[in-house]
């Protein structure tokens, strides 16, 4: 036997599935709302357009037979002119086209022409058109025939058209001359390029004369429509974009409903008609269904967040909660215990650095002093066997040279020493203003036997002037140094080795070593301490190192590159001080 269900279980089953009906009846109404609105503001807003574009024809068809009535008149004022009249009769035509320039522009036509009982134009607005013959035109025709003004339109060559009309000029009942007023019908297109819709003007033969298209002008309305591959004016006016609810469409061009509108000018049977498109009522219609969707819209998801409210458990919520906490809790415990450790290792591990950093700052200290030392004890051997051999050949004053040469290396050594022993403070107490070109004229009398024994073709290029620069003597003599030293290095086993120091003086002074060796592989790692290219026992790859600091605690820099025609380039920048601090100093 079953348990009938409870009455709060009851409620729990039946208020989804309310809601679920609420929903879909919701759903129902906006959608019925939606069409209605589309199929009701589709009507009103197609009539309100329908409406504009009527007053906007009757606008355009009025300007029109206002500037053609406006101009009817002036051709009978200018046949009756008496200045106009002396000149035809004594072909005397000086002032003729000035008086139709100022007519012109009184009355504001496009152009005014006249013309004599041959055809021939002997006054005019333009006059470019003097002299030119007129007699087979159709407005000369026309008013040669008839005692009234005529109204004419010729095609031009170029498709354009001329509006004008002409009057006969008699004098004692003889045809002297014609005066033509062209009017000015093209700016009407020019006004109506600014708007979306399309217009044309036609004649009582159906032949479009006014046109928003170029390519429409001498075309039938039905020839017009079927144009193809219109860019601006016809796109814009026979596009329409309504794809849901029926349109009152009056015409249909290449596809596509458009608003037809026709209106008669009064003036030789002409006509008028304009096409507007559907454009802009689809976008007024979309606006309002879109503020419609959008409540609807709102109203679902307040619903929505109701229902969903009342469905969650605030002892779920609880619980959850409860379960979070603790598992945020245990996470906490071993999170600390973890850091205690942590930094229980990072104690140990920050001792062992400070010893490890003491080593290597020792190690370092001591590859330095070596590497340093080396160059002054090389080349005082040198000099020693120098000196040797020049006082078995008696030749004690040059022994003697040889002998202040190694007592130079030794103050240098000494001054090596003292400078790795105060190295911890890096003061700038033996800094001095020094000439850059005794210190490059020292450092190769210290690489002279070096030189000599690599037979290197050494170019040097000093400046005339002294060069300045405010440095450590010793150690800016013992970066050049080193870099002759790599230069000759580099240039081992090259057929014809080179070696050039050049200095140049600028904004700072710059001194380039240059040599024509194999070049540099690792420009990055040039320059990092205990890098080399060397062979074991040549070098442990210091001197860059030792010299880029140098230069650094100067302030400059030193740079390195590969030559175009190959080779290293090395180049020490360094500010240049001016004679006046120098004389200061």
């Amino acid at each position: 036997m079953t348990t009938p269900p409870k009455q709060g279980d009851f409620r729990s089953e039946s208020t989804p599935r309310r809601v679920r009906y609420l929903m879909a009846l919701l759903v129902v109404i906006a959608a019925a709302v939606i069409l209605w609105t589309n199929q009701y503001l589709m009507l009103r807003f197609t009539e309100t357009t329908r409406s504009r574009a009527e007053v906007r024809l009757a606008l355009y068809s009025g300007n029109i037979l206002s500037e053609l009535q406006r101009n009817q008149i002036v051709p009978q004022l200018l046949a009756r002119d008496p200045t106009l009249i002396g000149a035809l009769n004594s072909d005397d035509f000086s002032q003729s086209s000035q008086r139709l320039i100022e007519y012109r522009d009184e009355i504001g036509a496009e152009g005014m022409l006249l013309m004599d009982a041959e055809g021939r134009a002997v006054a005019a607005t333009d006059r470019s058109l003097l002299g030119s013959i007129h007699k087979a035109q159709p407005y000369f025709i026309e008013a040669t025939r008839s005692n009234d003004t005529v109204f004419t339109t010729s095609l031009l060559e170029a498709g354009g058209r001329v509006f004008a009309y002409s009057r006969r000029i008699e004098a004692q009942g003889t045809l002297i001359g014609v005066i033509m007023v062209e009017v000015d019908l093209k700016k009407f297109e020019t006004s109506w390029a600014g708007f979306t819709d399309a217009v044309i003007v036609s004649d009582s033969e159906d032949t479009i004369i006014l046109a928003t298209e170029a390519r429409w002008r001498g075309l039938t309305e039905k020839e017009a429509l079927a144009v193809r591959s219109v860019p601006s004016a016809i796109e814009r006016a026979f596009r329409a974009t309504a794809r849901w609810g029926a349109l009152p469409a009056d015409a249909y061009l290449q596809g596509e409903a458009v608003m037809r509108q026709e209106a008669r000018i009064g003036f030789q049977g002409w006509k008028i008609a304009s096409f507007t498109t559907y454009a802009g009522v689809r976008e007024r219609v979309n606006a309002v269904l879109a503020l419609e969707i959008m409540g609807f819209a709102i109203l679902m998801a307040m619903a929505f967040y109701l229902v969903s409210r009342k469905a969650t458990s605030r002892l779920v919520i609880f619980q959850r909660e409860s379960a979070e906490l603790r598992q945020l809790n245990a996470a906490l415990q071993r999170e600390i215990a973890e850091r205690e450790k942590a930094e229980r290792h990072l104690e140990v591990a920050e001792q062992t650095l400070q010893q490890s950093s003491k080593l290597a700052a020792l190690g370092e200290m001591s590859a330095a002093v070596s590497h340093e030392l080396n160059q002054p004890l090389a080349a005082m051997k040198t000099y020693l066997a120098g000196a040797k051999l020049l006082l078995q050949r008696r030749r004690a004053d040059e022994a003697l040279s040889s002998f202040q040469r190694i007592d130079d290396l030794i103050e240098r050594m000494g001054a090596i020493t003292r400078q790795l022993k105060s190295y911890a403070r890096k003061g700038g107490d033996a800094f001095e203003i020094i000439d850059v070109r005794d210190s490059v004229s020292s450092a190769l009398s210290m690489m002279e036997p070096q030189l000599r024994r690599g037979d290197v073709d050494m170019s040097i290029s000093l400046p005339r002037n002294s060069v300045y620069v405010r440095a450590d003597r010793i150690r800016f003599e013992q970066v050049l140094v080193n870099l002759l030293r790599n230069a000759l290095d580099a240039t081992k086993g090259i057929k014809s080795p080179e070696v050039k120091i050049l200095v140049t003086v600028g904004d700072d002074v710059v001194v380039t070593v240059r040599d024509n060796g194999s070049g540099i592989e690792d420009l990055e790692s040039l320059f990092e301490p205990f890098y080399t290219t060397k062979s074991p026992g040549d070098g442990v790859g210091l001197g860059l190192a030792i010299s880029s600091g140098i230069v650094n605690d100067l302030g400059g820099r030193l740079t390195a590159r590969n030559g175009r025609n190959g080779g290293a380039v090395f180049e020490i920048t360094l500010p240049l001080v001016s004679q006046s601090a120098e004389a200061a100093e």
